[in-house]
This record gives C-alpha cells, sequence and structure tokens, in this order.
C-alpha cells in the first residue's frame, strides 16, 4: 500500500469504519489522563486520545500490552477512538492542569491517519490550551502535526518530537510498514522548528543507518538542536507476528550488531555531542 493511500479515507461519513489497512473502532474511554510510571515517571500523566496505531512499527513495545494475542498480532490493523476523551478532559475544568506536564502520546501516535478525520487530538489540545496551562511534549512520526501550528505557537511550554528511526527507505518498510517516509518526516519537523516551536528528534530506537555521516547532517539541516537517541536491542527485544524473520535478516544484513550500533551512536555524537541518551533526554521541558 502506498503512503497516499494510507491517509485517504474510503469512506465518506465523518467516522470511518476503515481507514487504510486498519479497521476503526469507537469506544468509551473510563479515563483520559493517566499518572505515569516507569519510563514516563518525570511526568504527571501521559495522554492517548487512540489506543492502538494504524502505522504499524513493527518493533512497537504498545503491541505488547495489547488486551489479548489477536489484537498484538493484529497490531497495526485496528485502532480504536477514545471517543469522550474531550468530554473527560473537560472535567478538569473545575481543578486546571496548571504546570502539569502531560506527554501525548505514549501508547499510539496522536496524529495517525485518522485524526485527519476526527480532529480528536486537536480538540484535546484546543482544551489544554483555552483552559488549563500544561506542559506538553507531544510524540509523532506523522506530517500531519504542522496542521497544529497555530495552537502550538499558542502554548508558553510544549515542544513537538519527531520521530527518525532510519536514514533507509528500506529499513522504513520493513519496520516501520505504513509510516510517512523518512524525508516527509525531517521536513515536517523543520516547518515545526521553523514557526519557532520546541523541536527534538528523536532516534528511538535507532534502526539500521546505510549512511551515518549523511544521516546526521539531514538531521542537522532541519535547523533542531535537540535530539535523542537509544538503542534497539534485537537479543531482547520483540516483533509484531510476521515480522520477525525479514527484520532479523536486515539486521544481519546491516550487520547491524552491539558494536556497530555504538559505532553509529559515536560518529552522531562528533556532530551532536549534547545528545540526549535514553530515558534522560525524554524529561519533561
Amino acid at each position: 500500500m502506498e503512503q497516499g493511500e494510507l491517509f485517504a479515507s474510503n469512506e465518506k461519513n465523518d467516522r470511518p469504519n476503515k481507514l487504510g489497512q486498519s479497521s476503526i473502532y469507537y469506544k468509551q474511554a473510563g479515563s483520559i489522563l493517566n499518572p505515569t510510571t516507569g519510563f514516563m515517571a518525570s511526568y504527571d500523566y501521559t495522554l492517548n486520545p487512540y489506543s492502538g496505531c494504524a502505522f504499524g512499527c513493527s518493533y512497537c513495545y504498545a503491541a505488547f500490552f495489547a488486551r489479548d494475542n489477536e489484537s498484538k498480532e493484529n497490531w497495526g490493523y485496528w485502532v480504536n477512538v477514545k471517543e469522550n476523551a474531550l468530554e473527560i478532559l473537560k472535567k478538569f475544568r473545575k481543578k486546571p492542569l496548571i504546570n502539569k506536564t502531560i506527554y501525548i502520546s505514549s501508547v499510539t501516535d496522536p496524529y495517525q491517519p485518522i485524526e485527519r478525520k476526527l480532529e480528536l487530538t486537536r480538540s484535546i489540545l484546543r482544551e489544554l490550551l483555552n483552559y488549563h496551562t500544561p506542559r506538553i511534549v507531544i510524540q509523532t512520526r506523522s506530517p500531519l502535526i504542522t496542521r497544529d501550528i497555530d495552537l502550538f505557537m499558542k502554548f508558553e511550554h510544549i515542544q513537538v518530537n519527531m520521530t527518525i528511526t532510519t536514514d533507509s527507505e528500506r529499513v522504513r518498510k520493513i519496520f516501520e510498514p505504513y509510516c510517512p517516509s523518512n524525508k516527509d518526516r525531517l521536513s515536517a519537523i523543520k516547518e515545526i522548528h521553523d514557526a519557532g516551536i520546541n523541536a527534538c528528534i528523536t532516534m528511538t530506537p535507532l534502526l539500521p543507518i546505510e549512511s551515518p555521516i549523511e544521516f546526521v547532517h539531514s538531521l542537522k539541516a532541519t535547523g533542531i538542536t535537540k535530539f535523542i537517541v537509544q538503542p534497539f536491542h534485537q537479543d531482547r527485544g520483540k516483533f509484531t507476528a510476521g515480522t520477525r524473520e525479514e527484520a532479523l535478516k536486515l539486521f544481519n544484513e546491516f550487520n547491524w550488531t552491539t558494536d556497530r550500533y555504538q559505532e553509529v551512536e559515536d560518529i552522531i555524537k562528533q556532530y551532536i555531542p549534547d545528545i540526549g541518551i535514553g530515558k534522560e533526554g525524554f524529561k519533561p521541558i
């Protein structure tokens, strides 16, 4: 499936049940602001407008928190819309989220294709902007995020993170089969940065790289100065159903061992000496 097809709805109504390869379901959520633990413990809350993700990254840790084996095996082919998310958030107007740190999103992409149709993330951001004064970090790998630059510019404390994991389209198509291209992501985060919005590129995880020096030059060409990197450990990493064999072939072809990863990270550090590493890099703004 071509990327253009993924972002085009085959439904004429405002609540499509199918978008690209993913089935869309509409659910009532019990909560929308979730207190943090573990990797995100430095934030007050995570906020996920959706569960599941149409981008279907083969290594996504969120897939392994899915409610059952069928959902795990079909990762990338289903998305649950938390259709009452805005109504839940409105209840916090009685006790505004002043200076609370919120990470959007931890187990889904807030700008995956269905967001273009529903604008659920946008409505949540508008609510936060008009009735609260939180500190927000938004994580995505979608160029759709540039749509909301007008809102981002009005927040006092906000940072947009763009995930870019490789310089190879072949690698991307194996590990991130339904994601936008690397080129489109770089262009989008440059546009965010050029609009005067705090921006960061997250290489999390860093996947096999074809040309490390050219890759780091493409990152720096965006004008962004904040970067985060962390490895993918293929010996401990998991893959969604049907993707492990193909992924491991690429690891072997690129000789993507721990030593090779470290070589590439060291090259990146030559050009970006203050790069954030793993969890420490993700601390709130």
